[in-house]
């Protein structure tokens, strides 16, 4: 039986807005459960999808005279051209519109105004552990993601192979992305081996056989159909030389693992580490949008070896996040955290580990991670 999860995201009662997420993190449950009394158009319907292709002008015939609900055009990406419609019906006739969608590539691409301010923009992620409560594993979490649909599934595994070839091979290929879906199908598994580290564009070129430049649109096609995040590295202030290049993510743990290939020479602690630390983000990420809380996201790297896994850099306040999975600390486990803290000294400090005690050092919580996913909205919100 599909069960549904109350979700955070906050949006507005009376001005229209965009709603971005990847496929099947359950913006049109969402907006089903939501928004009952809405006009709901879907562009994943072949028959409507045809008709407003062919004529956007005829979005205005689906919505009655002095219709004072909301309007929903999901997946609107399909047909950007709607928006200069959506942009006239909201401006003459103070329609609100909510438009989901799970890529914004072709709104870039060809140039569209997205309303030009008279739409916000919302996202939404996979389930974060406050909407799951007591659904929430963390075992469960670290092998198969929380995209919603796993939860009611028999079989998590299947899910997350046929979303992977269904939804991403099928989602470049009816957008035109790419035509040799063989090539991208290759890069995603290179890819894969990226998960959690300083991105190497040329590397993963040579390792999949292709030139750099199409591995570049390559990464920014997963972008731009959310399927990926790209962590920046911060050097605000910075004091010593720091790795410049960007830290890659795809989106859900569980999409990373099933893409992820695993062999007698794969380290489990390698996959399982990266693993944790996509988990936080997509926590860290949710939540900094949903609370609006305004964090921007980075990792630190010295040239030295130095690291802090993720900065929430804020309006009043900065974090230090580190996580390691083993069950204790020791000293050599907050040289970075450390070095951070010399180099900034108004900071958080944070460690999480798997051990079940809550400890200090000097001016380093350290915390096990298991709390960290209980108390995270109060940890990481300015006062």
């Amino acid at each position: 039986m599909k069960k549904y999860y109350k979700r955070q995201i906050k949006i507005p009662k009376n001005k229209s807005f965009f709603l971005f997420g990847s496929r099947g993190v359950g913006k049109t449950t969402w907006l089903r459960a939501n928004f009952k009394e809405a006009i709901f158009i879907s562009l994943l319907k072949a028959e409507i999808y045809n008709k407003l292709l062919a004529n956007p002008g005829r979005l205005e015939d689906f919505i009655p005279n002095n219709f004072n609900n909301w309007v929903i055009v999901d997946e609107v990406q399909r047909v950007p051209e709607l928006l200069n419609e959506i942009h006239y019906l909201i401006e003459e006739k103070k329609y609100k519109f909510i438009l989901a969608g799970s890529s914004a590539r072709r709104f870039k691409k060809e140039g569209v105004n997205l309303l030009a301010g008279r739409a916000l923009t919302y996202y939404m992620y996979p389930l974060i552990s406050s909407e799951l409560e007591n659904d929430f594993n963390l075992k469960e979490s670290l092998q198969y993601g929380n995209l919603p649909a796993i939860f009611s599934e028999e079989d998590k595994k299947k899910y997350l192979e046929s979303y992977v070839a269904t939804y991403l091979h099928q989602e470049v290929l009816q957008e035109g992305l790419t035509r040799n879906l063989s090539a991208f199908g290759r890069f995603l598994e290179v890819a894969s081996f990226s998960q959690g580290s300083i991105l190497n564009v040329s590397e993963v070129a040579r390792e999949c056989e292709l030139n750099r430049k199409v591995v570049e649109n390559y990464f920014s096609i997963l972008e731009d159909l959310l399927m990926s995040y790209s962590l920046p590295s911060f050097a605000k202030r910075a004091k010593r030389k720091n790795i410049k290049h960007n830290k890659f993510y795809y989106f859900d743990v569980g999409i990373y693992k099933t893409i992820r290939p695993k062999g007698p020479l794969d380290l489990t602690e390698e996959i399982d580490g990266a693993s944790l630390e996509t988990l936080i983000l997509q926590e860290l990420k949710a939540l900094n949008d949903y609370e609006n809380l305004g964090y921007k996201i980075y990792y630190w790297r010295t040239v030295g070896g130095f690291e802090v896994d993720f900065i929430l850099y804020g309006e009043r306040r900065i974090i230090a996040l580190e996580v390691k999975r083993k069950t204790s600390i020791s000293n050599n486990d907050l040289k970075g955290l450390k070095l951070f803290l010399k180099d900034y000294p108004e900071s958080r400090a944070i460690l999480l580990y798997g051990g079940r005690e809550e400890l200090y050092k000097n001016n380093i919580k350290i915390l096990p991670i298991n709390k960290f996913f209980k108390d995270i909205l109060s940890l990481i919100k300015e006062k």
